[in-house]
């Protein structure tokens, strides 16, 4: 069995199926070590270029996420790697390079007719303006969210003002929005924290 072959077996799992071929083939020919690893609070991928001959960078993306969500990630991180391999290190991570070789990774997907109308729309317009990722971009983050499972849990921007809830295993109270994030204070240590608006929260009762 082809290595090819071997991906789209996997991301069937993990990718809508009208994507599976063109991530598994974009994996392949980019000759990364691709892992799906556990949850991690702090980010959805992460790209570690290789400074080594004789050793393959890496992209990691968590193995919880829905699969449009997974399908952005996974090309979030590929761009990355392309820009590592055209440029180097010698650009900024999020750069004009970068914007370039995520567009060119997008446009395929957007020309997908079962691609959702409102995540093609949003990623239209991230496109012209594009952020440094989904979870900078609050308003492709909130329409990527709607595919999730349902949970027992609610996004920080949900609760009310002064609403206590947990996150992390820490007790907060939440406070006025910053841009994206609410700046919340922790119950036990009396210090503030800005935490996202879309992060996902307990409410404690």
């Amino acid at each position: 069995m082809n290595q090819s072959i071997t991906f789209q077996n996997i991301l069937k799992k993990y990718l809508p199926i009208e994507f599976v071929e063109y991530v598994s083939n974009l994996i392949v020919h980019s000759n990364v070590k691709f892992k799906i690893v556990a949850p991690r609070s702090t980010k959805l991928g992460d790209f570690r270029a290789s400074l080594k001959k004789d050793e393959k960078s890496q992209i990691t993306v968590n193995g919880d996420l829905n699969p449009y969500a997974f399908l952005i990630t996974t090309l979030h991180e590929l761009a990355h790697l392309n820009t590592y391999q055209q440029y180097g290190v010698n650009v900024n991570p999020h750069g004009k390079e970068w914007k370039k070789e995520f567009s060119a990774l997008l446009e395929p997907v957007l020309t997908v007719s079962t691609l959702p109308s409102d995540i093609k729309n949003t990623l239209t317009k991230s496109v012209k303006n594009l952020k440094a990722s989904s979870c900078s971009d609050i308003h492709l983050s909130r329409v990527l969210k709607k595919y999730d499972q349902p949970k027992t849990t609610q996004t920080l921007e949900e609760l009310d003002e002064h609403t206590i809830f947990s996150i992390n295993k820490k007790v907060f109270t939440k406070g006025k929005l910053r841009r994206t994030r609410y700046l919340c204070k922790e119950m036990v240590s009396g210090k503030s924290y800005l935490i996202h608006a879309l992060a996902e929260v307990k409410k404690k009762k």
